[in-house]
C-alpha cells in the first residue's frame, strides 16, 4: 500500500516508519510536512492508497486540507485517517462531516500507537476501495 503521511512533527513520521517496519507486508510511506505540499504531491497524479493526516500542522490546518481534498472529484475518494492529538468532539464531529475513513488519538505508549496503527493497516489491506 502506498500510504500519504501529512504530519510536521519528524518524532511522529519515526515512529509510523518504525511502527510499519514490524507488520508482515511492506509499505510505501510519502510524507508531507503540511497540507500545502501534500496538495503538491498529490497534485503529481500518482495517488497514494490511503492518507494519515495530523489536524495541527502549519500553514494549513488538517480539516482545511481535508476541505479542499474533499471538494475534488479526482481526490475525494481517498480514504483519508485523522492521526493526531486532538480530543475536541467539535474537531471530531467535522472531520467526519467532511467525509474521513477514521480519527485516531495519537496514544502516549508507543506500543499503543503501534496497535492502533497496525489495526488501520490490516483494515485497509483488505478493502475493497484499496484493490478498486
Amino acid at each position: 500500500m502506498k500510504v500519504l503521511f501529512i504530519e510536521d512533527d519528524m518524532i511522529e513520521s519515526m515512529k509510523l516508519q518504525r511502527a510499519i517496519s514490524k507488520f508482515q507486508y511492506k509499505h510505501t510511506i510519502i510524507e508531507a510536512k503540511n497540507g500545502e505540499e501534500a496538495l503538491e504531491i498529490l497534485k503529481g497524479g500518482d495517488l497514494p492508497d490511503i492518507i494519515f493526516l495530523d489536524l495541527n500542522m502549519p500553514r494549513m490546518s488538517g480539516i482545511e486540507f481535508l476541505t479542499i481534498l474533499k471538494s475534488d472529484d479526482r481526490l475525494k475518494y481517498l480514504p483519508t485517517v485523522i492521526l493526531t492529538t486532538s480530543e475536541n468532539r467539535a474537531d471530531l464531529l467535522e472531520c467526519f462531516r467532511i467525509g474521513i475513513a477514521g480519527y485516531i488519538i495519537k496514544p502516549l505508549k508507543y506500543e499503543d500507537y503501534e496497535s492502533k496503527i497496525k489495526k488501520v493497516f490490516d483494515y485497509w489491506e483488505i478493502s475493497e476501495l484499496i484493490k478498486a
